[in-house]
C-alpha cells in the first residue's frame, strides 16, 4: 500500500424509502479536515489525471457507476516510492479512498455509463493559485497500462 493512503469500507442503509450512504464523518479516524465538497463526472472509458496536490488531501468515493482509481507515489522519502496501486470503486465496491498530498492520482470510468465521483478535500481549492500539478494520462513519467486491471 502506498504510504499514507487510507481506505474506509462504506455501508449503505436501506429501508422502504430508499438508501442512505454515509461517506465521511468528522469522528472517522481518517478525517483530516474540511475544505469543500464537489462532484465530478467521468464519461465511459475517459481518463482524468494524472495530478497531485502538494498540500491537499483528497477523499474520493464513486457514488454512481464504476471507476478505476490509480495512485502513483513519486515521494522519494517514502517507503512506497514509485509504487502503483489501483482500486476499482463504485456501486459494487463502496469505499472511500483517502489520498495524501504528494501522490499522483488518476481515474478512468470503467462502467457502461458515466461515473459520478464525490471528493471531500481537506482544504479549500484556490482558483487563483491552484495546488494542482498535472501530467498527461499516458505520461512517460508514470509507467501504467490503462488497458490492464489487476
Amino acid at each position: 500500500m502506498i504510504q499514507g493512503v487510507k481506505i474506509k469500507q462504506l455501508h449503505s442503509y436501506m429501508d422502504e424509502r430508499g438508501k442512505l450512504l454515509e461517506i465521511l464523518r468528522s469522528d472517522d479516524d481518517l478525517f483530516s479536515g474540511f475544505g469543500q465538497v464537489y462532484v465530478t463526472t467521468i464519461k465511459t472509458a475517459v481518463i482524468k489525471g494524472w495530478h497531485l496536490h502538494k498540500n491537499q488531501i483528497d477523499n474520493f468515493c464513486c457514488v454512481k457507476g464504476s471507476v478505476k482509481l490509480v495512485l502513483y507515489d513519486p515521494r522519494c522519502d517514502k517507503s512506497s516510492y514509485k509504487e502503483l496501486k489501483e482500486f476499482l470503486m463504485g456501486e459494487d465496491n463502496l469505499i472511500l479512498v483517502q489520498i495524501p498530498s504528494g501522490v499522483y492520482h488518476a481515474m478512468q470510468c470503467v462502467g457502461e455509463s458515466e461515473a459520478v465521483v464525490l471528493n471531500i478535500p481537506d482544504t479549500l481549492y484556490n482558483h487563483k493559485e491552484p495546488d494542482k500539478y498535472e501530467l498527461e494520462p499516458n505520461s512517460n513519467e508514470i509507467t501504467y497500462d490503462w488497458g490492464k486491471t489487476d
